[in-house]
């Protein structure tokens, strides 16, 4: 059975939505996280905490930074030592580099990238934020990541010689496994005891959901009406 555990090399995710009032709202009611702007960061950016844990934030797709009809999507951040070399090996393996690395503030250093399968991630050498530091078996806290495709050993391979290690705490799946198939793409499998109420609470905000299995484990996969999409991860009793 999938073990769960700390994400230690992910290192961050932001919602990126056209509906921040909405978006909170929902992941509120079925997922418990709370939503808060910080007052001390002068771009007024809403955090994402869940059990008094730093989890994400939120991003405004209606800012003229983002490309007009760019869809609702969840970004992923790994964590890397050096953004430029790593950046230099991905695109060496086949990757294709969508946004070169830059300073974010004080965030640290990003860049955007298309993986040879056709899912985006971005690498982050962080600066002051180390990353999530979440205990296992929080509910509602990030679990595992998973990423789906129709080749996941190459894709594992890919990744390994990229960041010059493996993924602990990530899968590497078939489409056909995960409900839905679809794009390859990155996802954060939640964990929670009781599937049955949080497919509940998804019905009842509104959203989506379809059963699955993880690894041997009972999942759901959650789609929000703003088109965010999440795994949910039976926690061990």
């Amino acid at each position: 059975m999938t073990k769960l555990g700390e994400l230690h090399e992910f290192c961050w995710m932001d919602l990126k939505t056209y509906d921040i009032a909405g978006t909170a709202t929902f992941f509120s009611a079925v997922l418990n996280w709370r939503f808060e702007v910080d007052e001390d960061d002068w771009r007024r950016t809403t955090k994402i905490t869940v059990d008094g844990h730093q989890i994400g934030t939120v991003s405004d797709l209606a800012n003229p930074i983002y490309p007009p009809g760019t869809p609702a999507h969840i970004a992923y951040y790994i964590r890397v030592d050096d953004v430029d070399h790593r950046v230099e090996v991905a695109t060496l393996n086949g990757a294709q580099l969508v946004l070169a690395p830059f300073d974010a503030g004080g965030q640290g250093r990003v860049a955007t990238l298309i993986d040879p399968a056709g899912a985006v991630f971005s690498l982050w050498q962080a600066d002051r934020f180390s990353g999530w530091r979440v205990p296992p078996n929080t509910a509602y806290a990030p679990q595992r990541m998973v990423l789906t495709g129709d080749r996941p050993r190459q894709a594992e391979d890919f990744y390994r010689r990229v960041l010059g290690t493996g993924f602990r705490c990530c899968d590497f799946l078939t489409a056909a496994s995960v409900s839905g198939g679809g794009a390859p793409q990155w996802e954060l499998a939640i964990g929670a005891t009781d599937l049955q109420k949080v497919a509940a609470r998804v019905l009842d905000r509104g959203g989506m959901y379809a059963w699955s299995e993880h690894a041997e484990r009972p999942s759901l996969c959650l789609s929000s009406p703003h088109g965010l999409t999440l795994q949910i991860l039976r926690l061990d009793d």
